[in-house]
């Protein structure tokens, strides 16, 4: 049976076939180290970073390489921005849609004495932008938010809470999981002090890559959570304190990176906004087809405009994991069912404890598997 691939939202697959050419390019030819080595092949890696870090200021539009720090994914990202920037009797805001890459570093803080409020969201995962301001107080350091939802789709107003931010003099840090290579993200326009991505997702790169931008102004707030050997003052054993070294301790995932540098490139001619068109003609298609299916009901927007290309539904009349065990026993179709690590945008959304089956799609799915899908569903769900 062929297997039809619907859970883009955690990892895309497949890659473009240069990403894992790059890697084993990487491993077979080259596999030396970079900042450590005084021979050219090590000086070749160090320009093929130094050019991953240029293609991703030039798709979020920061001026500066310097300030793209590699980690392993998002969340590690998460967790390095967030404790290495707030601390005990600070308080900040997260929209109450967030993934627990945010809540539960939250969450550990505030053992320690950090305070959080979540601003309301609708049944849709809408936020509301106007309760936000209800929520400031003397303490207030920093919103932190979601670009779109993993467990929806729906896609929070950035630009909006961006200039918030700047009226209030907040920190703006932004969870681009699910948006990078996917939506135009503009940090300076956003006025984004830390954005914080993974390779793995719309980013099309492989898993182990991710990392996050961040403003001269919000590093030098910031304390490392790693440190370690970083090939520069080797002669102290303080951390430096200049980017990306300041965040960049031990050996990167060189042979992520030189893949994601693959992925970069093939969004780059491929086109980004194209790719997007595609998964949004796949989205409108399943969602035209849902409606004729009554024993399911959408959760968050039922259109394609504010949202990526991430559905999830319930089912009325059965278990959504049974449904699920179905998809794939019957039809091959791999979805995702559960809470998706992301309680609090399942109870904002009305589907706690019960969680969704959710479908997200990419641009290499067909929309003869979409039919497909559809027509599992219908039978299954009748």
């Amino acid at each position: 049976m062929k297997k039809i691939y619907l859970d883009n939202a955690c990892t895309t697959f497949p890659k473009p076939a240069s990403v894992p050419a790059a890697i084993n390019d990487f491993i077979c030819n080259h596999g030396v180290n970079i900042n450590r080595g005084s021979y050219s092949p090590a000086y070749d890696m160090e320009e093929l970073v130094y050019n991953t870090r240029l293609w991703l200021c030039q798709l979020f539009h920061f001026p500066d390489c310097k300030n793209v720090i590699f980690t392993q994914n998002v969340t590690m990202s998460l967790n390095m921005v967030i404790k290495g920037l707030l601390k005990p009797g600070d308080h900040v805001l997260v929209s109450s849609m967030e993934h627990n890459a945010v809540m539960r570093p939250l969450v550990q803080l505030q053992q320690a004495g950090l305070t959080f409020d979540r601003i309301p969201c609708t049944k849709n995962g809408s936020l509301i932008p106007g309760e936000a301001e209800k929520l400031l107080c003397p303490t207030t350091k920093a919103i932190i938010m979601t670009h779109a939802s993993n467990v929806c789709g729906t896609i929070m107003p950035l630009a909006e809470i961006g200039a918030f931010c700047r009226r209030y003099g907040l920190i703006f840090i932004v969870d681009a999981a699910q948006t990078a290579g996917v939506l135009p993200i503009d940090m300076e326009a956003m006025s984004i002090d830390a954005l914080c991505f993974t390779g793995h997702k719309g980013l099309l790169g492989p898993q182990g890559t991710g990392g996050f931008i961040v403003t001269d102004e919000m590093a030098a707030q910031m304390k490392p959570l790693l440190c370690g050997g970083t090939g520069s003052i080797s002669h102290t054993e303080e951390m430096p304190d200049f980017l990306p070294d300041k965040f960049e301790s031990g050996t990167m995932n060189l042979p992520g990176i030189a893949g994601l540098h693959a992925a970069l490139a093939y969004i780059h001619e491929a086109g980004m906004d194209v790719i997007r068109q595609k998964e949004t003609a796949l989205t409108e298609q399943f969602l035209r087809g849902l409606a004729s299916i009554s024993n399911l009901r959408i959760i968050g927007k039922h259109e394609t405009a504010g949202r990526t290309a991430v559905v999830s539904v319930s089912a009325c009349a059965l278990d959504n994991s049974t449904v699920a065990v179905r998809l794939e026993e019957e039809y091959g179709i791999l979805t995702r069912v559960g809470l998706h690590c992301a309680p609090s945008a399942h109870k904002t959304l009305g589907t706690f404890p019960a969680g969704t089956i959710r479908f997200s799609f990419g641009h290499w799915n067909t929309a003869e598997e979409i039919d497909t899908a559809l027509e599992a569903l219908h039978q299954i769900c009748h």
